[in-house]
């Protein structure tokens, strides 16, 4: 997965083309360098990654990023690795440029059968508990610029997009343009959300067409076109009634298709109208995500460091992370090394059971990629 990064080389960018010899360890060093027989130049196997031109050592930077994933926050981990908070602070920076390229190289043409949406608050250093009265905190987290939108695949625990934003109509037609921008061509998932009525208008935009409606009087003013939507498009909402901060009542409300459609696609899966997979997701990113927990005193500063541990977040939960629930069963025990019983399960990333690729990724693994500037023919 190395190609010349060279600007003024023929074979720039391309994969897999026979251009590229190694040429040994420079100087000792623990990395290889590599030769362009078509441009004649040299350059680094990690140009390009996190770790080029950094004199600390490799297990220390990914063991330090793994600890951001896990959920703690930046200064305990420079305590813990006994590095400075800034230089933690920067090398989650740098990553978090890599990984988003890495995202959007693999997160592309998705064939997808359902997602879920949902949005969660996250309290930046402005909005931090004691320093205002409750009545204007409830004003201020309602008009917040800092809500986490999520959209995900229940069936494969995909986390296809995630964003920040204010909860607005705005918002909601960037969340849903991000989605139609990560699935495939002529794909329509059946899209399942909470009662917020934004959502409605943003998939109407994205999968509706403009109609002339007939006229029925002989005299008068044409009617006015209308937006219709798509006959693929299903779209169902999960409305929750809360009293004194509890749910006194649930109700489905199908908004876009019918409910014999949406029926059809949850039945494969034996499942009714829910949000419930990406309400757990909202716990694995409070969880994971030190800036956005609850009651926590490692609150970010603005939105540009929520957005880098999001990024850092999606990559690790979606190629990383093993899900025991998607867990798949060995054809035949294996042995292990040690005296243990026999494996009969194989682990499994969201990544995995989307097909996007065919094993658990490292920590190391995925900041060492070298993304290509372009898609790639026959690379997965």
């Amino acid at each position: 997965m190395h190609f010349c990064p060279q600007s003024d080389c023929a074979y720039r960018g391309w994969l897999k083309l026979g251009n590229l010899r190694a040429n040994g360890h420079p100087n000792g060093g623990p990395w290889r360098q590599f030769y362009c027989t078509s441009c004649k130049g040299y350059f680094l196997e990690t140009h390009g990654t996190l770790f080029h031109g950094k004199q600390a050592a490799v297990e220390r930077i990914v063991r330090v990023l793994a600890c951001l994933a896990e959920g703690l926050g930046i200064r305990a981990t420079s305590r813990v690795f006994e590095v400075d908070a800034n230089t933690v602070l920067q090398w989650l920076v740098e990553a978090a440029e890599q990984l988003r390229a890495f995202a959007a190289y693999f997160l592309c043409e998705l064939h997808l059968e359902q997602l879920q949406l949902d949005e969660v608050y996250a309290v930046l250093r402005a909005f931090k508990a004691g320093a205002i009265s409750d009545k204007e905190a409830i004003k201020r987290l309602e008009r917040s610029p800092c809500w986490v939108w999520t959209a995900m695949d229940p069936a494969s625990k995909l986390l296809v997009v995630v964003d920040i934003g204010s909860r607005t109509l705005a918002m909601a037609q960037r969340v849903v343009h991000q989605v139609t921008e990560v699935v495939a061509p002529g794909c329509v998932p059946l899209f399942l959300t909470d009662g917020l009525k934004d959502y409605a208008t943003a998939l109407l935009t994205h999968y509706g067409y403009w109609r002339q409606p007939e006229r029925r009087q002989d005299k008068g003013p044409m009617p006015k076109p209308r937006w219709m939507p798509l006959p693929a498009l299903r779209y169902a909402q999960v409305v929750k009634s809360y009293r004194r901060r509890r749910i006194v009542g649930v109700k489905h409300r199908v908004v876009f298709g019918s409910w014999l459609a949406i029926e059809q696609v949850l039945a494969t899966c034996g499942w009714t109208i829910n949000t419930a997979f990406v309400e757990r997701l909202n716990l694995d990113i409070r969880q994971r995500v030190a800036a956005i927990g609850r009651r926590v005193n490692t609150v970010c500063q603005g939105e540009a460091g929520l957005r880098d541990q999001l990024t850092l977040f999606q990559v690790y939960h979606n190629f990383v992370f093993p899900h025991a629930s998607l867990r798949q069963a060995c054809a035949e025990p294996m042995a292990t090394a040690g005296r243990g019983s026999a494996k009969r399960w194989r682990p499994c990333t969201p990544a995995m059971a989307a097909g996007l690729t065919d094993h658990v990724w490292s920590l190391k693994e995925v900041l060492l990629y070298r993304v290509p500037p372009w898609p790639q023919p026959q690379v997965r």
